[in-house]
């Protein structure tokens, strides 16, 4: 019989691992990888429920079980954490989103030869697989994909269109790229689709920023209990589930504090949340967003401060995080290398770092540690299911 090895965890790229560093692709944990090349499957594998997967990129880990997921998901963090010689006290259970629950998609549209194709880009490249199920999108967002391609499939000639659909308060909303309709009767046409779908907006960017082409009513989405007017493109959490996990962590972590400096807030999905019984500082570089939390602040008579400020060319100093005693931060992937320089400098006693990048955000909290922070407690969330794509809520004291 041929010697094996088993496969002890998934890298972070997805591949199965051996104890001495054997990448296979699509095996789990507990799988036996045979020297001839052979794989017999181990208590962690599943038949994948999708038949797009293994060449649709919008997952990567659907033959793992639900502890292989949660497993992978929480290895990511503490292997993040450990490299930069962080040592958190607690570490919570990975919080999974649950299938069919992602609320929002960047989807491609190509002519596949005479007929449209619309869905995620295949692994590693730029072909499009024609999505005909979806396990990942909340159903509402993959019921407008076979509307969709009736409505292209009018079109001649090539074109490489951009769908990005998001469900809002109102419905789902739709904003389409590198497409303009020509003509009266086009134009008609896709007034019907709007309204025949029941879309809550469709905006239309022809290279100079989105449009709105339909819109019955203004867009918003329910933030901190409070609905927040929707700029077309706006960040939001890609699962409710995710949200309510990582708005839980801040409310719970920043109970104590009574003025809280929210950074790269966006549109105020923490600041909203926690401002009311403690006064808050939203700050955020895109001006829509800025503005829309402003709006809502003020009609809700909320003790919340909003500043247009960009935060990489211009962090809040030392000086003035002095006002606070507890700041929440949530950057992008690149993380908040400038802005935590001086978080670190500061007196503040109690920092929230939420994260979609582990690796940046190890950097960057390295700085903490150096400023005599500990990590107190590392929450893994895995909203974006059966991808490698993972979250993170973190609380630093000192």
């Amino acid at each position: 019989m041929s010697e094996y090895q088993t496969i002890e965890r998934i890298a972070a790229l997805g591949d199965g691992v051996t104890a001495d560093g054997l990448h296979v692709p699509l095996t789990a944990p507990g799988d036996r990888v045979f020297s001839d090349g052979r794989v017999e499957r181990g208590e962690h594998y599943v038949e994948p429920i999708c038949r797009h997967f293994a060449k649709c990129g919008g997952c990567q880990l659907q033959h793992c079980d639900e502890g292989a997921l949660a497993q992978f998901v929480a290895e990511r963090v503490t292997f993040a954490a450990h490299s930069r010689g962080l040592d958190p006290m607690h570490v919570a259970s990975p919080a999974m989103s649950p299938p069919h629950s992602r609320r929002r998609a960047s989807l491609r549209a190509i002519n596949g030869g005479g007929r449209p194709l619309i869905g995620f880009n295949e692994a590693g490249s730029h072909h499009v697989i024609d999505l005909r199920e979806c396990h990942v999108l909340e159903p509402r967002l993959f019921a407008l994909l076979e509307p969709l391609r009736r409505y292209f499939a009018r079109l001649k000639g090539k074109y490489a269109i951009t769908i990005e659909l998001t469900l809002v308060d109102q419905g789902v909303d739709c904003g389409i790229g590198n497409f303009t309709p020509e003509g009266l009767e086009q134009t008609e046409e896709l007034l019907d689709f709007c309204r025949d779908h029941g879309l809550s907006r469709l905006t239309l960017d022809h290279g100079y920023g989105a449009e709105s082409f339909w819109e019955p009513e203004p867009v918003t989405v329910t933030l901190g209990g409070h609905p927040v007017a929707f700029p077309p493109g706006a960040f939001l959490q890609a699962t409710r589930h995710g949200e309510d996990t990582l708005v839980s962590a801040a409310l719970e972590w920043l109970d104590p504090c009574e003025h809280v400096a929210d950074l790269f807030s966006g549109l105020g999905t923490f600041a909203l949340a926690l401002a009311g019984k403690r006064k808050v500082l939203a700050a955020e570089a895109d001006r829509a967003a800025t503005l829309a939390c402003r709006t809502t602040a003020n009609l809700a008579r909320l003790p919340l401060e909003c500043a247009h400020r960009d935060l990489f060319r211009n962090p809040l100093q030392a000086t003035e995080l002095a006002q606070f005693d507890g700041v929440l931060l949530d950057p992008p992937r690149a993380g908040a290398r400038t802005q935590i320089e001086q978080i670190a400098k500061s007196d503040v006693s109690r920092v929230v770092y939420i994260s979609c990048n582990p690796s940046s955000w190890a950097r960057d909290c390295e700085m903490l540690k150096e400023a005599g922070f500990t990590l107190s407690e590392l929450r893994p969330v895995g909203q974006f299911r059966w991808s490698t794509h993972v979250e993170l809520a973190s609380l630093f004291t000192r």
